[in-house]
Protein backbone atom coordinates (compact mmCIF):
# COMPACT_ATOMS: atom_id res chain seq x y z
CA UNK A 1 0.00 0.00 0.00
CA UNK A 2 2.75 2.71 0.78
CA UNK A 3 4.01 1.92 -2.57
CA UNK A 4 0.98 3.41 -4.48
CA UNK A 5 0.82 6.31 -1.99
CA UNK A 6 4.41 6.79 -2.88
CA UNK A 7 3.70 6.35 -7.01
CA UNK A 8 1.55 9.68 -6.51
CA UNK A 9 -2.11 7.79 -6.29
CA UNK A 10 -3.30 11.12 -4.59
CA UNK A 11 -2.10 13.56 -7.06
CA UNK A 12 -4.85 11.96 -8.97
CA UNK A 13 -7.79 14.27 -8.72
CA UNK A 14 -10.36 11.28 -8.94
CA UNK A 15 -8.44 9.49 -5.36
CA UNK A 16 -9.16 11.12 -2.17
CA UNK A 17 -7.26 10.16 0.95
CA UNK A 18 -8.83 8.82 3.89
CA UNK A 19 -5.79 10.06 6.27
CA UNK A 20 -4.27 12.78 3.91
CA UNK A 21 -2.16 14.27 7.26
CA UNK A 22 -0.51 10.78 6.76
CA UNK A 23 0.57 10.46 3.05
CA UNK A 24 4.28 9.98 2.45
CA UNK A 25 5.35 12.27 -0.25
CA UNK A 26 5.37 10.85 -3.94
CA UNK A 27 8.59 9.53 -5.37
CA UNK A 28 7.24 9.86 -8.56
CA UNK A 29 7.46 12.86 -11.49
CA UNK A 30 4.03 14.83 -10.53
CA UNK A 31 1.87 14.49 -13.93
CA UNK A 32 -0.47 17.23 -15.17
CA UNK A 33 -3.58 16.41 -14.99
CA UNK A 34 -5.93 18.72 -16.94
CA UNK A 35 -7.94 21.23 -14.72
CA UNK A 36 -11.40 20.18 -15.14
CA UNK A 37 -12.69 21.76 -11.73
CA UNK A 38 -12.09 24.97 -10.20
CA UNK A 39 -9.17 24.51 -7.76
CA UNK A 40 -11.53 24.75 -4.62
CA UNK A 41 -12.49 21.27 -5.56
CA UNK A 42 -9.27 20.47 -4.27
CA UNK A 43 -10.44 21.35 -0.96
CA UNK A 44 -13.38 18.63 -0.43
CA UNK A 45 -12.58 15.55 0.75
CA UNK A 46 -15.79 13.85 2.62
CA UNK A 47 -13.90 10.66 3.41
CA UNK A 48 -14.30 11.04 7.79
CA UNK A 49 -17.97 10.77 7.18
CA UNK A 50 -17.85 8.03 4.57
CA UNK A 51 -15.28 5.76 6.82
CA UNK A 52 -18.24 6.06 9.66
CA UNK A 53 -21.04 5.14 7.44
CA UNK A 54 -19.20 2.10 6.02
CA UNK A 55 -18.33 0.64 9.47
CA UNK A 56 -21.15 2.23 11.89
CA UNK A 57 -23.93 1.54 9.66
CA UNK A 58 -22.83 -0.27 6.32
CA UNK A 59 -21.58 -3.44 7.20
CA UNK A 60 -22.96 -3.75 10.40
CA UNK A 61 -26.40 -4.51 8.02
CA UNK A 62 -24.95 -7.30 6.12
CA UNK A 63 -22.04 -9.31 7.97
CA UNK A 64 -22.39 -11.45 10.61
CA UNK A 65 -20.82 -11.06 14.21
CA UNK A 66 -17.68 -13.01 15.14
CA UNK A 67 -14.48 -13.30 13.88
CA UNK A 68 -13.71 -15.93 10.19
CA UNK A 69 -9.81 -15.16 10.44
CA UNK A 70 -9.53 -13.61 6.92
CA UNK A 71 -7.59 -10.25 8.13
CA UNK A 72 -5.55 -9.82 5.01
CA UNK A 73 -8.25 -10.62 2.71
CA UNK A 74 -10.99 -8.50 4.41
CA UNK A 75 -8.69 -5.90 4.93
CA UNK A 76 -7.88 -5.59 1.11
CA UNK A 77 -12.09 -5.52 0.67
CA UNK A 78 -12.68 -3.10 2.55
CA UNK A 79 -9.95 -0.97 1.29
CA UNK A 80 -11.64 -1.51 -2.14
CA UNK A 81 -14.73 -1.19 -1.23
CA UNK A 82 -14.18 2.41 0.81
CA UNK A 83 -11.90 3.78 -2.49
CA UNK A 84 -15.02 2.72 -4.63
CA UNK A 85 -17.60 4.54 -2.22
CA UNK A 86 -15.06 7.90 -1.92
CA UNK A 87 -14.46 7.54 -5.84
CA UNK A 88 -18.36 7.54 -6.19
CA UNK A 89 -19.37 9.58 -3.95
CA UNK A 90 -16.60 12.66 -5.09
CA UNK A 91 -17.23 12.70 -8.61
CA UNK A 92 -20.36 14.87 -7.59
CA UNK A 93 -18.07 17.49 -8.05
CA UNK A 94 -17.64 16.98 -11.82
CA UNK A 95 -21.47 16.48 -11.56
CA UNK A 96 -21.70 19.48 -10.29
CA UNK A 97 -19.55 21.58 -12.42
CA UNK A 98 -21.27 20.28 -15.76
CA UNK A 99 -24.89 21.63 -14.23
CA UNK A 100 -23.05 24.57 -13.18
CA UNK A 101 -22.08 25.30 -16.92
CA UNK A 102 -24.94 24.07 -18.37
CA UNK A 103 -27.10 26.35 -16.25
CA UNK A 104 -24.95 29.11 -14.81
CA UNK A 105 -27.66 31.48 -15.00
CA UNK A 106 -29.72 29.39 -12.58
CA UNK A 107 -26.65 28.43 -9.88
CA UNK A 108 -24.91 31.54 -9.86
CA UNK A 109 -27.38 33.22 -7.85
CA UNK A 110 -27.87 30.29 -5.27
CA UNK A 111 -23.82 30.49 -5.31
CA UNK A 112 -23.43 34.56 -4.21
CA UNK A 113 -26.14 34.01 -1.50
CA UNK A 114 -25.19 30.50 -0.13
CA UNK A 115 -28.37 29.33 -0.60
CA UNK A 116 -27.77 25.30 0.27
CA UNK A 117 -31.95 24.68 -0.03
CA UNK A 118 -32.21 26.12 -3.86
CA UNK A 119 -28.90 24.63 -4.57
CA UNK A 120 -30.03 21.47 -3.77
CA UNK A 121 -33.38 21.35 -5.40
CA UNK A 122 -31.22 22.77 -8.50
CA UNK A 123 -29.08 19.51 -8.11
CA UNK A 124 -32.53 17.16 -7.31
CA UNK A 125 -33.39 14.82 -10.14
CA UNK A 126 -35.76 12.44 -8.32
CA UNK A 127 -36.47 10.43 -11.59
CA UNK A 128 -32.56 10.46 -12.14
CA UNK A 129 -31.96 8.91 -8.41
CA UNK A 130 -35.15 6.61 -8.63
CA UNK A 131 -33.58 4.68 -11.84
CA UNK A 132 -30.04 4.79 -10.34
CA UNK A 133 -31.47 2.96 -7.32
CA UNK A 134 -33.40 0.64 -9.11
CA UNK A 135 -30.46 -0.17 -11.63
CA UNK A 136 -27.92 -0.52 -8.64
CA UNK A 137 -30.75 -3.28 -7.56
CA UNK A 138 -30.82 -5.34 -10.83
CA UNK A 139 -26.79 -5.12 -10.81
CA UNK A 140 -26.49 -6.49 -7.29
CA UNK A 141 -29.42 -9.06 -8.43
CA UNK A 142 -27.26 -10.17 -11.42
CA UNK A 143 -24.10 -10.14 -10.51
CA UNK A 144 -24.07 -10.96 -6.80
CA UNK A 145 -25.94 -14.59 -7.35
CA UNK A 146 -24.68 -17.20 -6.04
CA UNK A 147 -23.87 -19.69 -8.43
CA UNK A 148 -23.49 -23.54 -8.41
CA UNK A 149 -23.40 -25.85 -11.45
CA UNK A 150 -26.26 -27.78 -11.89
CA UNK A 151 -28.59 -26.18 -9.10
CA UNK A 152 -30.96 -23.72 -10.67
CA UNK A 153 -32.85 -24.15 -6.91
CA UNK A 154 -30.88 -20.65 -5.70
CA UNK A 155 -32.80 -18.41 -7.74
CA UNK A 156 -33.17 -15.67 -5.60
CA UNK A 157 -30.17 -16.12 -3.31
CA UNK A 158 -28.02 -13.30 -3.31
CA UNK A 159 -24.18 -12.84 -1.60
CA UNK A 160 -25.58 -9.54 -0.47
CA UNK A 161 -29.51 -8.44 -0.66
CA UNK A 162 -30.26 -6.39 -3.16
CA UNK A 163 -32.44 -4.03 -1.47
CA UNK A 164 -29.42 -3.02 1.11
CA UNK A 165 -27.02 -2.35 -1.76
CA UNK A 166 -30.13 0.00 -3.04
CA UNK A 167 -30.69 1.32 0.10
CA UNK A 168 -26.81 1.75 0.44
CA UNK A 169 -27.20 4.43 -2.84
CA UNK A 170 -30.65 5.58 -1.25
CA UNK A 171 -29.46 6.58 2.71
CA UNK A 172 -25.69 7.49 2.14
CA UNK A 173 -24.19 7.57 -1.42
CA UNK A 174 -26.67 9.58 -3.06
CA UNK A 175 -26.93 12.05 -0.65
CA UNK A 176 -23.08 12.19 0.26
CA UNK A 177 -22.45 12.70 -3.24
CA UNK A 178 -25.34 15.93 -3.23
CA UNK A 179 -23.30 16.95 -0.18
CA UNK A 180 -19.95 17.16 -2.31
CA UNK A 181 -21.62 18.57 -5.05
CA UNK A 182 -23.00 21.31 -3.06
CA UNK A 183 -19.63 21.81 -1.14
CA UNK A 184 -18.09 22.08 -4.54
CA UNK A 185 -20.95 24.94 -5.82
CA UNK A 186 -20.70 27.26 -2.90
CA UNK A 187 -17.34 27.29 -3.27
CA UNK A 188 -17.52 27.56 -7.19
CA UNK A 189 -17.23 31.35 -7.64
CA UNK A 190 -14.15 32.09 -5.05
Amino acid sequence: MNVLLQAGRYDNPEEHPFFPDNLPPSLVPHYKYPEVLHPAAMSININKLIWDMYFNKLLPSFVSPGDDGNYALTAARDLECLQAISRRIHYGKLVAEVKFRDERKDYEPAIRAQDRFTLTNLLTFTNVEEAVKKRVAKKAMTFGQEVKLGDDGDKGKYKVDPAIVSGLYADWVIPLTKEVEIDYLLRRLN
